[in-house]
């Protein structure tokens, strides 16, 4: 009966003819919401035994499918063991991505990848061509259970001693997928306090370094983790892989530096901390705003500047074909390049030594215009209606576009309209990014019948 339903589900979304790929990506993070929703407003699912509604069901099922990381009500207070099954469940096919798990049922089946498959794998991850996408995702489930894996014995170590043996297991699995997927959920609310996330072990290097590492590895991409362990020297890497290690690095390194800094005499965060907690902690700040959205120092005491850092760490995100979303490292890379390229009075943009399309350069342009649009838009929105500062609204947008899941501390408080606005940038974050890379990927290349005449215009 399982291997009927699994082998349905497959045809019914990969071979059906009249879906393209944008549309099983959008469609089936879609359908993995509405399941979630629907089975986190049963009874069972809360802790009291009470149904805890729709709407806070719906919520909390986009944030996780969309591994975000917001909640209305806090993960371990509301939600039962059932209901946080459901929630990691969500928080896995959400960062692993609905194509990795069909290619799973295939694999579990052991059945043959047909074309079908593997061409909107190639869509998915980004790649150029055919070859070898099969092992890249074969590697990527090893990997994601590997790392999930190790990720969890090091967290129980660090659990135990606080929740007993199956408290502190159950929290390192838990911690480990959420961390790893991007997804900002955690289950340390009931010793803390309620939305309390990783501030109550905020001196614990062990938790805070593995969680860390998860985050850090998670939002390479499947592609680059492929590439490392294929070449295994810094010179025979690809240039895109050499792209996304250096612009990754490099914010990582300067998000740390900078929150040190910034943050360094501030009581409300770094403020009271010895100096090797000061740097743990702004290093995981750094790295948390990759997209994880685990919160280890109160985002609702950060300085205005450090929100607006924080706000512009969170549109870039991680890397293409991860678990993590923003706009993406690559992206951003291509957009420097290309300003670099404009104010040298060049027009080919490259990079050591590669031309990179114009093609390319215009598609970071149009989708970094599109979420920069969004994200005024929405955070003016909900600025005006609830009366709320601006700098707080943006970081929230920002947040939920990016698909991070750090919040000031406003998102129970705000009107069921701003939530629900909420949620649709979540699911935009992660499913309309996602949409249009592979709309843009799968889009006919034809040349235009016409050729109109050029026309000069006055820039600047």
């Amino acid at each position: 009966m399982i291997k009927k339903c699994a082998l349905w589900l497959r045809d019914a979304f990969v071979r059906n003819r009249s879906l393209n790929p944008t549309r099983i990506v959008a469609g089936s993070f879609a359908a993995i919401i509405l399941i979630g929703a629907l089975l986190l407003t049963l009874p069972v699912a809360s802790r009291d035994g009470q149904s805890a509604g729709f709407f806070t069901a719906l919520f909390t099922a986009t944030s996780s499918t969309c591994v975000t990381g917001l909640i209305l009500a806090d993960t371990w207070v509301q939600w039962s063991l059932f209901g946080q099954l459901v929630i990691l469940a969500m928080l896995q096919l959400g960062g692993l991505g609905f194509m990795t798990v069909i290619t799973l049922i295939s694999f579990a089946l052991r059945r043959r990848i047909g074309l079908s498959e593997r061409l909107i794998m190639v869509s998915t991850f980004n790649l150029n061509d055919l070859d070898g996408v099969v092992r890249l995702v074969r590697h990527a489930l090893m990997g994601t259970f590997l790392m999930e894996g190790v990720g969890a014995v090091l967290l129980s170590i660090a659990f135990v001693p606080r929740f007993g043996w199956l408290g502190g297991i159950w929290r390192g699995i838990f911690h480990a997928v959420s961390a790893f997927c991007n997804g900002g959920f955690d289950l340390l609310g009931g010793k803390y306090g309620a939305f309390s996330s990783l501030m109550g072990v905020q001196d614990d290097p062990l938790v805070l370094g593995t969680t860390a590492a998860l985050i850090a590895i998670g939002g390479l991409g499947f592609f680059v983790w492929e590439d490392i362990l294929a070449k295994r020297s810094w010179r025979r890497l690809s240039v895109y892989s050499k792209m996304v290690l250096i612009v990754t690095g490099t914010l990582i390194l300067g998000g740390a530096l900078f929150f040190l800094t910034e943050e360094w005499a501030n009581p409300a965060t770094l403020g009271a901390m010895p100096v090797g907690e000061k740097v743990i902690n702004a290093f995981f700040q750094s790295v948390t705003l990759r997209t994880a959205g685990f919160d280890a120092i109160g985002q609702g005491g950060l300085t205005d500047t450090s929100k607006a850092f924080s706000s512009i760490l969170m549109l870039i995100g991680g890397s293409s074909g991860s678990t993590a979303g923003g706009l993406k490292t690559a992206t951003v890379a291509v957009l420097l390049l290309a300003l670099r390229s404009g104010l040298a009075g060049r027009e080919q943009v490259t990079f050591r030594g590669r031309t990179i399309p114009y093609r390319r350069v215009l598609n970071a342009m149009t989708l970094a215009l599109v979420m920069l649009f969004l994200f005024l838009v929405g955070s003016m929105v909900i600025s005006t209606v609830e009366n709320l500062p601006y700098l707080d609204c943006a970081f929230e947008v920002a947040s939920a576009m990016g698909t991070v899941g750090l919040t000031t501390g406003i998102t129970p408080t705000l009107s069921t309209f701003s939530q629900s606005l909420i949620i649709l940038l979540m699911y935009t974050g992660r499913v309309g990014v996602l949409s249009f890379s592979i709309a843009v990927m799968t889009r006919s290349k034809a040349q235009a019948k016409i050729k109109y005449p050029d026309i000069n215009i006055m820039i600047g």
